[in-house]
């Protein structure tokens, strides 16, 4: 019953229980984060 109660309690934390959503400015840039590269993994038997 603690952990439906605590679940429970994020969920309406989560709705925009603080009011209506804002539409952002269309004149401001949007900030954003750029990631390049590459990865590579496996398994090697011999």
């Amino acid at each position: 019953m603690r952990a439906f109660l605590i679940f429970a309690f994020f969920g309406l934390a989560a709705c925009g229980a603080d009011g209506e959503p804002e539409r952002p400015d269309p004149n401001q840039r949007e900030p954003g984060i750029t990631v390049t590269g590459s990865a590579e993994f496996g398994v090697v038997s011999r």
